[in-house]
């Protein structure tokens, strides 16, 4: 059987409980939601409506998060649905950004690929009746690198000064968080080896 996974903050141990109606787990499927509203905007060309968008969720994703720690509110359902958004606000919106040449193809290819290897990893780790490893802080902060890049290139497209820097600062946050994305991506590997030699032994 696998461990139930632990979550400390301030000295307290949060144990994920089965709750479905917490704030943390209404703010995930706001952003959820919020997912075919951007690509809708993105195809559409409103960037300035796709940026705003992309802000609300980067926010959104901070406050769950700490949301769930302040009240107690730590769930199975929010363990999916946080990552699970953040996921496909990414993809989204790095297909879109592709689609509109506003980034390249293989900003895409990396990314996707580290998503394709992690579910095998999850498949792997369900077969055994393990759950999904806790997300590791390099993934987090990954994740939020991408979701501040993806709106500093779409403002590039401006042409001013301010689209400039933002190209320049967009490109940093976005090579910055695929590193770290990669790196999360490696220690899950790392645990679920560990976890399956576990299981066979």
């Amino acid at each position: 059987m696998a461990e139930q996974v632990r979550h400390q903050d301030q000295g307290r141990d949060l144990r994920p409980s089965t709750r479905v109606l917490t704030w943390p787990n209404l703010i995930s499927a706001v952003r959820l939601l919020l997912v075919p509203v951007f690509g809708v905007l993105i195809a559409s060309g409103q960037d300035g409506w796709a940026v705003v968008v992309l802000a609300v969720s980067g926010a959104s994703d901070w406050l769950d998060g700490v949301l769930a720690r302040r009240l107690g509110q730590v769930t199975r359902l929010g363990q999916l649905l946080d990552p699970a958004a953040d996921r496909l606000f990414i993809a989204v919106t790095l297909v879109g950004l592709v689609w509109r040449g506003v980034v390249p193809l293989w900003l895409l290819v990396v990314i996707l690929a580290r998503e394709v290897v992690l579910g095998v990893m999850l498949l792997a780790l369900g077969r055994r009746g393990y759950p999904p490893p806790a997300v590791h802080l390099a993934g987090k902060a990954g994740t939020f690198a991408l979701l501040y890049a993806f709106p500093l290139l779409l403002l590039a497209s401006w042409d001013s000064w301010l689209g400039t820097v933002a190209e320049v600062v967009g490109w940093a946050f976005a090579l910055w968080g695929v590193g770290l994305y990669w790196l999360a991506g490696a220690l899950y590997l790392v645990q679920a080896r560990a976890l399956l030699r576990e299981a066979r032994t």
